[in-house]
């Protein structure tokens, strides 16, 4: 793990785990902009004048109001701000395609139905379509005159999605293909125009089709009641004999899964953008009524179990936050590389995208977990209130829940991020087994890596590069056996969370380390960095505790017990950091929070 460097060097996909980034070779909202500053801007007037105002309308679906807003939200441009200018968008780089996504996430359910626009909705068209194709479609998906849909999901075949059953046959005159069978859970069926359609021809051969609104044998179940994201619209898409036009295949036969699985890598993206926005949110709303609810004729934001919730909160949507434009910045300088090379425009972002799809999936689930633990404790603040649908908070609970489920479910995802490892690793992408053979050898040496990171947080840094060792330990051996036939990986999905969870909070701490390290060599006078500090010790602290259960319950799982002796040594000397006093950390970090009465980091 070389951390010299005379240049700047954006890693690969996965290569985090086998090399150290610089402060130089991130992105962080300290970086933005004025225009990106601008924009954000004015996505959240656009929350205020016309989500927040309008949210009892939207929550009941009142007068198609989100197809309205979408087409308003067109109208600023930002439908198309990812899309090229030659169809009408605006060409604008990841990253602040990474804003405007966080930006929109307070807005509940219209924040649903632009991510199923934008997203898996245009981006099929985008990365696969004819040019014929994008022409007819794009320039209209970008105003919003036209919305769009995505249908992969059948009753039979959920995050087994190449299960569906609906079937597409080639008509006699070779003019149409006919679709028969049913999706659900379909979001913006309501109102689209245009779906993204899966469906097997010839009964086996996983395709996607264009399938426009109004064609006949197409139609729709009842608008779906659930127990959150209301204001979203969720149908059933029936087709029975719809004949679509030979010229509306998408991509090529056979060859569904490349659209469904490079569109998802975005979809999980973006979904993580947006749910950060929302964690944000809930904690700004709790922290206000921490302020202002007495009890004792004292405000609860002084007691120091609220204090304690409110602190957790800032630390984890820090943590969220870095990792987010962290990721978006490895995107942003991949599609920039390919563009140079060569690459067509959609190739450009598919290939990025493509690259860093375990960390997409780590935003995901990153993401996901914090807004439902800053929504929960939110509820928990509010107390009585917080289960009233007076406030917001309730719906914020009721909404967040879906977002470990969409996109590929978080346990999905989990399998995602070691699966690509080892396949990255088989074909020679990622050299694992170099680094795992040192690890052993300074084991069995027992010697001590007394490697000096370069300040700020050095120790930090250490203690991550360790973290890295005992993730090597673990994947290694099982990657040894299963080579060897002796362990069935397909059937240790525990063993798999166990890893994929150690991989994330390397990711993440590592990221809130670089990104703290930024603030304090670039002296930012935006809030003192002695509370960098503090959330980075006590990140690094607890994540110590975290990785080292996660690899006993691994090991312990696939090593015999006269085995297990030699890596429990080295997951404590990997693991051990200095005891922290977190009562004392939390507490700083909640005063700051307080006092600003929101997340200010």
């Amino acid at each position: 793990m070389d951390t010299s460097t005379d240049k700047t060097e954006i890693l690969n996909g996965a290569e985090f785990l086998i090399k150290e980034s610089t402060l130089q070779d991130t992105f962080t909202p300290e970086d933005f902009s004025e225009e990106q500053i601008m924009i954000q801007e004015t996505v959240q007037e656009f929350n205020k004048a016309e989500v927040f105002s309008n949210t009892a309308k939207i929550e009941k679906q009142e007068n198609n109001i989100a197809a309205t807003l979408l087409e308003k939200f067109g109208e600023l441009g930002l439908l198309g701000t990812h899309m090229p200018e030659e169809y009408g968008g605006m060409d604008m780089d990841f990253n602040t395609n990474t804003i405007i996504g966080e930006a929109v996430g307070p807005s509940g359910s219209f924040s649903v139905a632009y991510n199923a626009h934008t997203g898996i909705g245009m981006l099929p068209i985008l990365y696969f379509g004819t040019d014929t194709q994008k022409e007819k479609y794009l320039p209209k998906l970008i105003t919003g005159e036209f919305k769009a849909s995505y249908c992969l999901t059948e009753p039979s075949s959920g995050s087994d999605a190449l299960s569906a059953k609906a079937s597409a046959v080639l008509s006699d005159d070779g003019q149409h293909y006919i679709l028969n069978g049913q999706k659900m859970w379909i979001t913006n069926a309501g109102f689209a125009d245009i779906f993204t359609v899966f469906a097997q021809v010839d009964g086996d051969k996983f395709t996607g089709f264009i399938v426009e609104r109004g064609l006949e044998g197409l139609s729709f179940g009842e608008e779906e009641a659930k127990l959150g994201i209301k204001g979203s619209s969720t149908r059933m898409v029936f087709m029975e004999n719809v004949k679509v036009p030979v010229e509306n295949l998408l991509g090529e036969i056979g060859k569904g899964h490349h659209i469904a699985f490079n569109v998802l890598n975005t979809g999980r993206f973006k979904l993580g953008a947006s749910v950060l926005g929302g964690s944000k949110m809930a904690t700004e709303v709790s922290i206000a009524y921490a302020n202002e609810r007495q009890q004792f004729k004292t405000p609860i934001s002084k007691f120091g179990a609220i204090q304690h919730k409110i602190a957790e909160m800032g630390v984890q949507n820090f943590l969220s936050e870095s990792a987010l434009y962290r990721t978006s910045h490895f995107i942003n300088e991949k599609i920039k590389d390919l563009k140079a090379k060569g690459e067509s425009y959609s190739g450009a972002k598919l290939k990025a995208a493509e690259e860093y799809a375990l960390e997409c999936s780590i935003i995901k689930i990153l993401g996901s977990e914090v807004l439902d633990y800053c929504v929960d404790e939110g509820v928990q603040i509010h107390g009585g209130m917080g289960y009233s649908e007076e406030g917001v908070i309730a719906r914020a609970y009721r909404d967040s829940r879906i977002n470990r489920i969409f996109e590929g479910t978080n346990e999905i995802n989990r399998m995602v991020i070691i699966n690509t490892l080892l396949k990255k690793a088989m074909k020679g992408q990622l050299d694992i087994v170099t680094p795992a053979l040192a690890v052993q050898s300074e084991l069995q040496s027992q010697t001590t890596d007394t490697r000096i990171f370069d300040e700020p947080y050095g120790r930090q840094k250490q203690s991550v590069a360790n973290f890295k060792k005992v993730l090597l330990m673990i994947l290694g051996s099982a990657a040894k056996l299963a080579m060897e036939g002796k362990l069935d990986l397909k059937k240790e999905q525990e063993l798999l969370m166990n890893m994929a969870d150690i991989v994330i909070d390397i990711f993440s701490v590592e990221s809130a380390i670089i990104r703290a390290g930024k603030i304090k060599n670039e002296k930012t006078e935006k809030v003192n960095t002695e509370i960098y500090a503090d959330m980075i010790n006590l990140l690094t602290y607890e994540a110590s505790h975290k990785i080292y259960k996660n690899a006993l319950d691994a090991m312990a799982s696939f090593v015999s017990e006269n085995d297990q002796e030699d890596y429990i040594k080295g997951f404590r000397i990997f693991t051990k950091y200095p005891i922290q006093n977190v009562k004392k950390l939390r507490r700083n970090i909640a005063e700051v929070m307080i006092g600003e009465g929101a997340y200010c980091f």
